[in-house]
């Protein structure tokens, strides 16, 4: 884990990345940024489910100006995205942005540059620098035959370069492709080159299902080398689906340990309840206690009562009903419509 240890600490609002501190999850608003009402609401949602950070787009000086406005009335730090137009860069830090997201390839000159670069110096405002694989310069390219995870690095060091130029440092790097392989050879190729932090994604990963195996996949991968500071899961869907998938991600790594873990049998032909639902409704019920503990629901006797011994809690399901079991040890037998309910009351009283 050499990378992640040592990489530049980097704050965020009342947030901290780099250095070894824990990887945070990240998502974006999908509401009109100029909606403060829906923007909060939503950002409310996130922050329930286990968002770290939320970062909204700023394409007009009206969306800038509700920066301020969302700030307060939530409680993680926000980000404002920034394309082509510097002046909104400059809009949204003098109205309270935690960091700004630009592509100093795209946001003007290197006059331009310099003026968001100001602004963020005297507010302290990290920048986090993005590339993405879909708008990489021509001329790298041709320099490399295409698109590959050689040119998204060098694309991504000249613009750091470029802001290191203008006397700041206070920078976060990210590196997207939707291209799950390239993306883990491009964060590898700059991790060895660079030491500022990393916000980690597959970018237009797919749909809720399929994005979430490709971003599975490829920030496996990734931080599973020690690499990553921060992640998005970029889903096409609801962005409360991205911080499940990424929190799922995270402690499947052991790189985040609090919330139950929830495991479950796939059923076969000796399952005798529910067991598909219950699971689900179980896994939802979960996601709302901050436990470190693991809950195994599991559907028939053959392994159902072995497995869920090895849980903290679980259910092991017979002919319409199911045990209950604590600790390795079976508490009683109650009907299969009683088994969410008894997991609740366990859960509401845990005491470890």
């Amino acid at each position: 884990m050499a990378y992640r240890d040592n990489t530049k600490v980097i704050h965020i609002g009342n947030k901290v990345i780099g250095g070894g501190n824990p990887v945070l999850i990240q998502s974006m608003t999908n509401t009109p940024t100029e909606n403060v009402e829906a923007t909060v609401k939503q950002i409310l949602e996130l922050e329930k489910a286990g968002c770290d950070i939320i970062r909204s787009t700023c394409p007009t000086l009206e969306a800038a100006k509700a920066i301020g406005k969302i700030k307060k009335q939530i409680h993680i730090p926000l980000v404002a995205d920034i394309h082509f137009d510097y002046k909104m860069a400059i809009a949204a830090m003098e109205n309270g942005a935690d960091k700004i997201r630009i592509n100093p390839g795209n946001i003007g000159g290197k006059d331009k540059i310099m003026e968001v670069v100001r602004v963020a110096k005297e507010r302290n405002v990290p920048i986090r620098v993005g590339v993405n694989s879909g708008s990489l310069e021509k001329d790298l390219v041709e320099k490399y035959g295409g698109v590959t995870a050689q040119g998204l690095v060098e694309s991504a060091l000249d613009k750091t370069h470029i802001i290191e130029d203008c006397g700041y440092d206070n920078m976060v790097i990210s590196i997207k492709s939707s291209n799950v392989m390239m993306a883990v050879d491009a964060h590898k190729i700059l991790a060895e080159k660079t030491n500022y932090p990393l916000h980690v994604g597959i970018t237009e990963a797919g749909t809720v299902y399929s994005g979430s195996v490709k971003s599975a996949v490829g920030l496996g991968l990734i931080l599973g080398q020690g690499i990553g500071d921060t992640i998005r899961v970029s889903l096409s869907g609801n962005p409360v689906e991205e911080i499940k998938a990424a929190k799922l991600i995270l402690r499947a790594l052991g790189l985040k340990k609090d919330g139950i873990d929830v495991v479950s049998c796939p059923t076969c032909g000796r399952t005798k309840i529910d067991l598909i639902g219950l699971a689900n409704k179980v896994e939802t019920l979960a996601a709302s206690y901050p436990y470190n503990i693991k809950v195994a629901v599991m559907g028939c006797a053959v392994n159902g009562p072995g497995e869920a011994k090895e849980a903290d809690l679980g259910v092991a399901g017979g002919n319409g009903e199911g045990l209950l079991i604590k600790k390795g040890e079976i508490i009683r037998k109650v009907p299969e419509d009683q088994l969410l309910d008894v997991l609740k009351e366990e859960l509401d009283n845990w005491k470890g």
